[in-house]
């Protein structure tokens, strides 16, 4: 158990809405077709907007909402599984459009795909409850548009963009209970993007296909599936809760059917899981904090509420914690 709060939050949606009836155009398909593969029937993607320009704006609305500056913070973490560029890291542009260097406060990033979030949000509820950090500013902020395969119908249809950002304290008001993560290595090249690294370098390939989005939904499906009962049980065991006890479950916004099995499977009660999905898409590493802030934004969530987060990542990982509001 930590001693961990959220002051508060904000989040940020690109300028472009783009409905499934568009893609469904794209592809000649009947109206209805790509919503009914993805469970998605709007999304948001950048026109010109940067990763840490929208990173930026949800930062300034969740210091705006608590009534504090930057200089209020003493970290800034940029948790995404996507990269505004290789080098630096994304939170170092946060940084520059925040604070510059009159205020040198540590900037990085933290990637784990998907569950980005959730595992920054755990390492940081460390660092806060061992009084390393007073508060700190927790970014996630995902542009997927732009590595997307145009061809790939099942994928085009169920990414989008956004961003959403926390500000967390140490306090003895609320706490995070409990944390867990486990990876399935043999799912390793289920979700990915080989190219862009040291192995596929842009150097040494004149295709454009290494650089570009794939993920094998059915395996990705199937072994999160298999294991996810039984994580949900342990990170419950770990964090002293029983499920039926949680208030709300904040999962990533995998897809429509990946998160009504997920529902299905652990036999939630109506409204225990929050589904945006079909508004937003799928937002890698944004989807579990927009979410998360949708919900204390649009439910009055009281002090004390229990709320789990849990979600898949590539690589492949099931992570999840638990916290006292």
């Amino acid at each position: 158990m930590r001693n961990v709060r959220i002051i508060s939050s904000g989040i940020y949606l690109p300028k472009k809405k783009v409905y499934s009836t568009d893609i469904d155009h794209y592809f000649n398909e009947t109206p209805g077709t790509m919503e009914a593969l993805s469970g998605v029937r709007t999304r948001y993607y950048v026109e010109d907007e940067t990763a840490s320009e929208m990173g930026t704006q949800a930062s300034i609305q969740a210091l705006s909402k608590a009534n504090l500056s930057i200089k209020d913070i003493d970290c800034i973490v940029c948790a995404s599984g996507t990269m505004e560029q290789p080098i630096p890291s994304t939170a170092s542009f946060i940084h520059q459009k925040l604070a510059g260097d009159e205020y040198p406060i540590p900037a990085f990033d933290v990637n784990s795909t998907c569950l980005s979030f959730v595992t920054a949000f755990d390492l940081l509820g460390n660092a806060l409850h061992l009084g390393q950090y007073k508060k700190v500013l927790l970014v996630s902020t995902e542009i997927s548009s732009v590595g997307l395969n145009k061809n790939d119908r099942k994928t085009h249809s169920l990414f989008g963009d956004g961003a959403a950002a926390f500000i967390l304290e140490a306090s003895s008001s609320s706490k995070l209970l409990g944390s867990l993560m486990r990876t399935y290595s043999s799912g390793v090249h289920y979700t990915e993007i080989p190219g862009g690294g040291t192995k596929l370098h842009p150097n040494l390939t004149n295709s454009e296909l290494p650089f570009l989005f794939h993920m094998d939904g059915k395996k990705v499906f199937k072994t999160a599936s298999k294991y996810i009962q039984t994580f949900v049980e342990d990170l419950c065991e770990s964090s002293h809760v029983r499920l039926k006890d949680i208030d709300y479950i904040v999962p990533h916004q995998a897809s429509g059917s990946a998160i009504d099995l997920m529902e299905k499977r652990l036999q939630l009660k109506p409204g225990q899981m929050i589904k945006i999905v079909r508004d937003y898409g799928n937002m890698i590493a944004a989807s579990i904090p927009f979410t998360l802030h949708l919900l204390l934004e649009e439910h009055d969530i009281k002090r004390g509420t229990t709320i789990m987060l849990l979600g898949t990542s590539a690589g492949l990982s099931i992570g999840g914690l638990v916290i006292e509001y």
